[in-house]
Parts: structure tokens; sequence; C-alpha cells
């Protein structure tokens, strides 16, 4: 099982990018892999082909459109069960004793 995050944003010459990526955010949700959006980026849960496909359709959707982007990738592969985008937040969270704001 895969946890990736990315961050994808076109070079564009307005300050804002949120359109651009409301655009690909509709990719991952349709795409319906487990993701949690952050203010930096997204994380996606799921098997490697999974992952990496929604990754690929986002970058292709802007590359029809722009011909420069920027994307930032990390990952962390663990074999086993699906759940741990939010397991991990949960083990950490049951170490302090409290739930965290996250």
């Amino acid at each position: 099982m895969v946890l990736l995050e990315f961050q994808m944003v076109p070079h564009v010459a307005s300050e804002s990018v949120s359109q651009h990526v409301a655009q690909i955010l509709d990719i991952v949700d349709q795409s319906g892999l487990p993701y949690q959006l952050t203010p930096m980026g997204t994380i996606l849960e799921g098997e490697w082909d999974d992952v990496m496909g929604v990754v690929t359709r986002c970058f292709k959707h802007l590359a029809d459109h722009h011909s420069r982007i920027g994307t930032h990738i990390k990952l962390d592969y663990r074999a086993g069960p699906a759940g741990r985008l939010r397991s991990k937040v949960q083990s950490v969270e049951n170490r302090l004793g409290r739930k965290l704001s996250t």
C-alpha cells in the first residue's frame, strides 16, 4: 500500500493557483481513492498503479493547457492493508492521549 503526497501547479503569471488545484482535485476526487487535501498538497492512498495513475491523469490535464508544471512527489510504500491515511495520525494521537487538530 502506498501513501503518496503530491503538489502540482502550472507556472502561471497570477499569484493564485486555486483554479488549477481545483481542476486536479476533481480528478483526485473522482478516482475513488482515499485522499486528504492539505494547504500544501494532497495525500493519496492506494496501490502503486492506482495512485500513480491519478498523478499521471492530473499531470496530463495540466500539460494539455500549460507548457510548464512544477511537481513535488513524496511516497511511502508499506506492505499491508489500507487505512494508513488515518491510522498513522491515530497512532500519534494515541501516544499523546489526545486528539490533534488535523
